[in-house]
């Protein structure tokens, strides 16, 4: 089964109404594939979601950064999956790298945030990756299966997941996970899918790169067999980001 091409552009803490609305004109302007051949989200700040989403061309999706862990109530600062719901935003990004080291997010916390916002129809991208001490130490796929298991735990259907590996250590760096060490990571936890899970989540669930993606990796990182899309930071608010959702042809070609 081909699974499609998945392309989400992070654009964390960054912009004003005026960068956003130039960074939309970029996107709107672009020529990019068709949705069958590549989803493409886009995540801006919380404050710019209802924008983004009233002036951004209708073949590209909107995500929030995060959400609650539950329903709405006495959580100040918080934003609730109701919310977006509210304001059809149909993505979120959770347990991203940035949220478990500064805000010490745990693995089970991750996990319990996935379930509420799929609960309540929300489509979810969820991150894991090893930091650089880590990675030396030789316990990459050991990190990643748990915060993988952390999710499969509170969670039966995997249909509106997408899994980010992001390796922490290739965040906003500039250093990039080699392609075949992208590709064993995919490769291990697409095995861990089908030990722990089932064969066909293995097959059908895409499992995505993050970690200073930019126009000049992207086509020899989609190349890789496992490796079914990318979820870009800094680059995701340049015109590169465009070059990278094209990298979607690869996969096409192949």
């Amino acid at each position: 089964m081909a699974r499609k091409f998945f392309v989400g552009g992070n654009w964390k803490c960054n912009g004003t109404n005026e960068e956003t609305k130039k960074i939309v004109s970029t996107l709107n302007q672009a020529e990019i594939p068709s949705e069958d051949v590549v989803e493409v989200v886009v995540s801006p700040p919380f404050v710019f979601l209802s924008l983004v989403k009233s002036l951004l061309r209708s073949d590209i999706q909107v995500a929030a950064q995060n959400c609650w862990v539950r329903k709405g109530g006495a959580f100040t600062g918080e934003i609730s999956a109701e919310m977006l719901v509210n304001l059809g935003i149909p993505w979120v990004i959770i347990g991203h790298s940035e949220r478990r080291l500064l805000l010490n997010e745990s693995n089970e916390f991750v996990g319990d945030k996935v379930a509420y916002a799929l609960s309540q129809g929300i489509k979810v991208i969820a991150c894991v990756g090893e930091t650089l001490e880590q990675r030396e130490s030789g316990s990459t796929l050991d990190v990643v299966a748990a915060q993988t298991k952390a999710i499969a735990d509170k969670i039966s259907h995997w249909d509106n997941v997408v899994l980010a590996y992001e390796p922490v250590w290739a965040i906003g760096t500039g250093k990039v996970a080699t392609p075949a060490q992208a590709q064993e990571v995919h490769s291990e936890l697409r095995k861990w899918f089908h030990n722990n899970v089932s064969a066909e989540v293995a097959e059908s669930i895409r499992i995505i790169y993050g970690g200073s993606v930019n126009g000049a990796n992207c086509k020899e990182l989609a190349a890789q067999p496992d490796l079914d899309g990318f979820l870009v930071g800094g680059a995701s608010v340049k015109p590169e980001f465009v070059d990278i959702i094209n990298s979607a042809t690869v996969k096409k070609s192949a």
